[in-house]
C-alpha cells in the first residue's frame, strides 16, 4: 500500500511542476508579442492574415 502512496506522491508533484513551467512559459515576457500578435488575429483583415503567414513560411 505504501508504494501506491509513493508513486501518487510522485505523480502529484511531476503534475505540478508541470503545471508551473506552463505558467511560466505562458507569462513569459519572451512570448508577449506573439501572444499579443495572436490576439489580433480575428480583428485582422483576411488579406494582411494571408501576408503574415506566407513570410513566416
Amino acid at each position: 500500500m505504501e508504494i501506491v502512496a509513493l508513486i501518487q506522491s510522485i505523480w502529484t508533484i511531476v503534475v505540478m511542476v508541470i503545471f508551473f513551467g506552463v505558467l511560466l512559459w505562458a507569462f513569459s515576457r519572451k512570448r508577449k508579442s506573439e501572444f499579443d500578435e495572436a490576439a489580433r488575429l480575428p480583428l485582422d483583415d483576411d488579406d494582411s492574415v494571408e501576408k503574415k503567414y506566407k513570410e513566416k513560411q
